[in-house]
């Protein structure tokens, strides 16, 4: 009898001990994917961000008129093995205003912004309007830009810019149909049944303003072709196949010459957050490339 208390209290205390572990690794990927948020002085005002990991660097530029949450779940799986950080761009979400809403002012508050947190060289994640800026930044300032993806970003050049129409020019509206008028502008560029994705671009639509249409005319302005060649960090361009913007996928990839292309089937609009573990690991897979 007392073998079979002894055996009995045995198992009792490895189960315990089994549960124990369970929890200190549960609380570990609970500390290791938890996000910090705060705000960053830089000349003429405040960026707002959100960090997840430690390592080597790499920043996250969102499209317009989103905000940082557009990566909220891809800061994660990034953190896991590098120090995600995903700003909002000058003007979006709660960064201060440029002096101008321009490409190029977005890409000088990025570059003020890395400066702010004493980051000399980084790895660049922009997908559309933030592909924009990533452009500019990475072709103005190669020597601080160590990778660079390029997510559903558009070829603003002369053809793309002719062709390049208003976009969330929905000035606000006494009965509030301004926000139906949003969602249904955005309907035919988002995935059925995922209403969160467009809950979410109408919140930060919001919340931008008028800069949610005055963000898309910077993009349109801007003369890409210019910066393209000036280019130097390796390149990744990925394409969602049923985004507005894949149609313009080769004209970019032979304007930059050697970058790597990664199609994900099926990518919208909303790809980082429709699509936040295939996102993460094409960027994971292309940063691995260039060492730890």
């Amino acid at each position: 009898m007392s073998r079979i208390r002894r055996s009995i209290s045995s198992r009792l205390e490895a189960t315990l001990i089994f549960d124990q572990v369970c929890v200190n690794l549960r609380a570990l990927v609970a500390h290791i994917d938890a996000i910090e948020r705060g705000f960053t002085a830089i000349p003429g005002g405040v960026v707002h961000h959100a960090t997840a990991g430690n390592g080597a660097p790499v920043l996250l530029l969102h499209q317009t008129p989103r905000s940082w949450a557009e990566y909220r779940d891809v800061l994660p799986i990034l953190g896991r093995h590098r120090r995600a950080i995903a700003m909002d761009t000058l003007g979006f979400g709660d960064s201060t205003a440029p002096a101008e809403d321009a490409i190029e002012a977005y890409a000088a508050g990025a570059i003020s912004f890395l400066a702010a947190l004493g980051i000399e060289r980084v790895s660049l994640v922009g997908h559309h309007t933030g592909g924009v800026i990533a452009v500019e930044l990475a072709a103005t300032r190669p020597e601080r830009v160590d990778r660079l993806v390029l997510s559903c970003t558009p070829m603003v050049d002369e053809e793309g810019r002719r062709h390049r129409h208003a976009v969330d020019d929905v000035p606000p509206s006494d009965d509030g149909s301004h926000l139906a008028e949003l969602w249904r502008g955005r309907m035919a560029f988002y995935p059925a049944g995922r209403p969160d994705l467009l809950n979410a671009f109408v919140l930060d639509a919001l919340k931008a303003g008028p800069r949610a249409a005055i963000g898309h005319a910077a993009v349109r302005s801007y003369v890409m072709e210019r910066r393209l060649p000036l280019v130097q960090a390796p390149t990744l361009l990925i394409g969602g196949t049923e985004d507005v913007a894949y149609p313009d996928l080769p004209r970019l990839a032979a304007a930059l010459p050697g970058s790597r292309i990664v199609e994900i089937e099926g990518g919208m609009v909303p790809l980082p957050d429709q699509l936040p573990e295939r996102f993460a690991a094409a960027v994971l897979e292309f940063l691995r490339a260039g060492g730890p």
